[in-house]
């Protein structure tokens, strides 16, 4: 990690230098303007190992993607939402042209599966708001709830959900979803001791939903556990996954519960000492939970999936090195995408700092089978970007496009953060350079 934070800091090295030493040799200092042009990465480039085009999409330093299980893309799937220390913008999927649509210090919630709107909480009110992408109306829907907070809205975008600590005691450990864009992007030095403090803590918590029509507020489920990572379903607006957050080896991580508090049911339940389950996302579907399993922790390496409606279980294998800290897939589900990790992570792999593209292919067999088992898989990798020179606090967060020619990342590669697209064809399908 520190080899890593070294890399991500050489392009300053220069710069640094010559600002310090400018007045003592007579020259005047470098305006903003230029000192930030001068560090700016390229437009875009191909990677010499990969062969893949990338593209810087955004031009604000510090402008972000959202988490990797959260919508950022319009209905229409022509835009994608990010945020900029600034507030909130778009960029048109075929043009790269970006524009702001919220002014402002927000935490983003997710981009509506109905209308093309962006929900967002302002910390200063406490409150959820709307804009429409288009339009830029703006309207309040809710006020988020003392020691709480709102963090996904459902596929109709008539309900949202949430959880709050009940009274005053204990100490308050922040929360709220990961897409909820917080001040800093970086995970926190000392996350994995919160994480344990968090957990023992056993604060009374409620778990609800809101009508964001009437205001309404129902409980769906008190706990003395840490409830977190809350993700609507993008096409049953009636399901809600949860997870039971802390240290994935000491919880049984994803539920699913539906909006009138009955059917809550856990995903995945472990059979293996140290097995663990997480990062877990929905498929375009809205019906298969997607997650990442290791048996046990550290070792063994899948990504496995879960369709309500059919029971079926799937698990596709990989190698330590493609082993990825969030995973994604495309919307007609033939693809996945990984966005790598330093060797810091759990996976510990000695080359594994890459955005990968999976091909799924299921393996078959003769041998006995029934409708319980997992179907078995493997992923062919193939690797897209080389993430060397970048620090692996920021997490890439990875996702495809609407017509998924392009995974979307963020990265602090060359400093600042932006946000970044890959092009999931190799030189773009053409033959010949550039």
């Amino acid at each position: 990690m520190v080899s890593n934070f070294r890399r991500s800091l050489k392009g300053y090295h220069f710069v640094l230098l010559f600002t310090l030493m400018c007045p003592f040799a007579g020259y005047a200092q470098p305006d903003s303007q230029t000192a930030t042009k001068a560090l700016e990465p390229p437009a875009s480039w191909v990677d010499p190992v990969t062969g893949h085009k990338v593209v810087r999409i955004t031009r604000e330093p510090g402008s972000a993607s959202f988490y990797f299980n959260v919508n950022s893309y319009t209905r229409d799937g022509r835009e994608m939402v990010y945020t900029t220390p600034d507030g909130i913008s778009v960029i048109d999927l075929s043009t790269w042209k970006t524009r702001s649509v919220v002014q402002g210090k927000v935490h983003t919630i997710v981009v509506g599966h109905k209308t093309q709107s962006v929900f967002y909480i302002k910390p200063d009110e406490g409150a959820l708001y709307v804009t429409n992408v288009d339009t830029g109306e703006a309207r309040k829907l809710a006020t988020v709830p003392k020691r709480g907070s709102i963090d996904s809205v459902n596929a109709d975008e008539t309900l949202a959900a949430g959880t709050y600590i009940e009274g005053e005691g204990g100490q308050d450990y922040g929360g709220g979803h990961r897409g909820q864009q917080a001040q800093s992007l970086e995970q926190p030095r000392n996350k994995g001791e919160m994480m344990q403090q968090r957990l023992a803590a056993h604060l009374p918590l409620v778990l609800f939903s809101i009508d964001l029509r009437t205001g309404a507020m129902k409980t769906l489920l008190h706990s003395t556990d840490w409830v977190n990572h809350l993700l609507f379903s993008s096409t049953d607006p009636q399901l809600l996954m949860y997870c039971h957050e802390g240290p994935w080896q000491k919880v049984d991580r994803i539920w699913t519960i539906h909006t009138d508090g009955t059917h809550n049911v856990l995903i995945h339940k472990r059979t293996m000492l140290m097995e663990i389950a997480g990062h877990e996302f929905w498929g375009s579907d809205g019906k298969t939970i997607w997650y990442d399993w290791q048996t046990p922790k550290g070792e063994d390496f899948w990504l496995a999936g879960y369709n309500l409606d059919t029971g079926k279980r799937t698990a596709y294998h990989m190698q330590r090195n493609e082993w990825s800290i969030h995973f994604n897939v495309s919307a007609d589900g033939t693809l996945f995408c990984g966005d790598g990790g330093d060797p810091g992570q759990v996976a510990h792999a000695p080359d594994g700092e890459w955005l990968y593209l999976f091909r799924p292919e299921m393996k078959p067999g003769d041998g006995i089978n029934t409708s319980d088992f997992i179907q078995p898989g493997v992923f062919h990798a193939e690797r897209l970007v080389n993430m060397s020179k970048h620090n692996y606090r920021l997490e890439p967060n990875v996702s495809f496009t609407p017509d998924q020619k392009w995974v979307i990342f963020r990265s602090n590669m060359y400093g600042p953060t932006y946000v970044f697209a890959v092009e999931v064809a190799k030189n773009g399908g053409r033959t010949g350079g550039e």
